[in-house]
């Protein structure tokens, strides 16, 4: 049985590590973040001509035809770079309609989105992902999810100023097919784990050079323990986040449980991680020059996308009992 990425999968990594290295540096994440959100539409443009944001869209309706495990490879990259644009909200929304919608709104909806002329919002009414000005909305309530049209929707100003956040009212809903609310928060898991795994690259690299009292800060067994505790939830993160994407394609049975550890894992680990990348630099770590603080930004607000942890704890705790009791 394997465990890992094929070596598609990891190519794929391996170049969105790379592009976003060159197009996403911290000086355009803060570019954009103090324009407002303003995203690069160079970058966007890059992306789609690239055909990421149809990689879990099906070939007929002008996807690649892959799935959520390569889906969640390039979201862990996007939120390795923190970059601001769009690819979340239209890139996830696009596979929940793929793989939950009916055939009408897929023939609807899907080209644009994929052909990245329209963009898509994802959240819940009250947080919704670059919602304004998208042609869809896909919102959740609870574990449902549904396609939105026609809906108010107003700028909301949030602690992440990489994204654009809005609020939602009103509208047409049509309710996507169990299952597009896990697959959605399966993807928003797989962007905690660059986030969280960036703060923690970030951090190793400050602690080996940071001195104090002649020697490097990270060989105080304090400052070990706290780098250890970050590697445990992001290497939990990942795990989970990544069992949830197979699932979604490979198992869908199995799609709710991975799902809910998936959630919760990235819920905790996401503010977690970063909070402790602020402490382990230090004073630096709570000035606004230290780029780390956009990742703990953007990690507050996947947590607040994801429902948070104690939510999907219960919710694994329901769905492991029934299991368990129908077993029996």
């Amino acid at each position: 049985m394997r465990f890992g990425l094929t070596e598609d999968q990891q190519e794929i990594k391996r170049v969105a590590r790379e592009l976003l290295a060159a197009r996403s540096s911290w000086e355009r994440v803060r570019a954009a973040a103090e324009a407002g959100a303003e995203y690069d539409p160079a970058l966007w443009d890059e992306l789609v001509s690239l055909g990421w944001p149809g990689i879990a869209v099906a070939e007929e309706h002008g996807g690649q035809g892959l799935g959520m495990v390569e889906l969640a490879a390039l979201l862990e990259e996007l939120g390795y770079a923190c970059a601001a644009t769009p690819f979340l909200s239209s890139a996830v929304a696009a596979a929940a309609i793929q793989a939950y919608g009916d055939e009408g709104a897929r023939q609807r909806l899907l080209p644009s989105l994929v052909a990245g002329e329209s963009t898509a919002g994802l959240g819940t009414r009250e947080l919704c992902a670059d919602g304004v000005g998208a042609s869809v909305l896909v919102l959740l309530d609870g574990d449902e999810a549904a396609l939105v049209t026609g809906a108010s929707v107003e700028p909301l100003e949030a602690i992440d100023p990489t994204r654009r956040y809005a609020s939602v009212s009103g509208g047409d809903a049509e309710p996507l097919a169990a299952g597009a609310a896990d697959l959605v928060r399966t993807a928003i898991a797989a962007e905690v784990v660059g986030v969280a795994q960036r703060a923690l690259d970030m951090t190793l690299a400050y602690v080996k050079e940071r001195r104090q009292f002649g020697v490097p800060v990270g060989s105080f067994q304090a400052v070990q323990n706290r780098c250890a505790q970050m590697l445990l939830d992001t290497e939990s993160a990942r795990s989970t986040a990544l069992y949830a994407a197979w699932a979604a394609g490979a198992a869908p049975e199995r799609l709710p449980e991975a799902a809910a550890l998936a959630a919760a894992a990235a819920a905790g680990a996401g503010p977690s991680v970063t909070a402790s990348a602020i402490q382990a630099h230090g004073g630096i770590g709570f000035t606004w020059e230290a780029d780390v603080h956009w990742l703990y930004k953007r990690a507050q607000l996947d947590a607040a996308l994801l429902g948070g942890a104690r939510r999907h704890r219960a919710r694994l705790t329901a769905l492991a009992a029934k299991r368990l009791a129908t077993a029996g």
